[in-house]
């Protein structure tokens, strides 16, 4: 059984045994039956706000794992280009917006790493705060 469905399942379950409870407390079998009917419907309104609950979380979960696999494949990719694998680029993402900061030898370095991170889908933007090092 999946979370959602255990999460409905125990919203569910209370408003079951209040139906039940006002089932035996009922006099006749149309009350009992309004009962019924009143229990399911705020069993219902309930399931349906704990899915939209976990849909939140859910995505907000996938914006961060997007966000780690983003970087992954920009950090992979960096280490797989000859030009950029010498030197330590760091690299953050945060909904989609890649940060680099570290030192490169020049600006054709710097243009390449931008190049990578915008050929990873959903890249949103790329900020650069590399500096290249002065020459010794």
């Amino acid at each position: 059984m999946n979370l959602l469905n255990k999460r409905l399942a125990i919203l569910a379950f209370p408003a079951f045994l209040l139906a039940v409870a006002n089932f035996a407390q009922a006099e006749t079998a149309e009350n009992a039956g309004k009962s019924i009917d009143q229990a399911a419907e705020a069993t219902g309104t309930k399931m349906g706000e704990t899915k939209e609950w976990i849909g939140e979380k859910a995505e907000k979960a996938g914006e961060y794992m997007g966000d780690s696999v983003i970087t992954a494949k920009i950090k992979g990719d960096i280490l797989a280009d000859p030009l950029l694998k010498v030197f330590q680029i760091h690299v953050t993402t945060t909904d989609g917006v890649v940060v680099f900061s570290g030192e490169v030898d020049s600006q054709q370095s710097i243009d390449r790493a931008k190049e990578i991170a915008h050929s990873v889908e959903h890249v949103k933007s790329v900020e650069s705060e590399l500096a290249v090092k002065p020459v010794q």
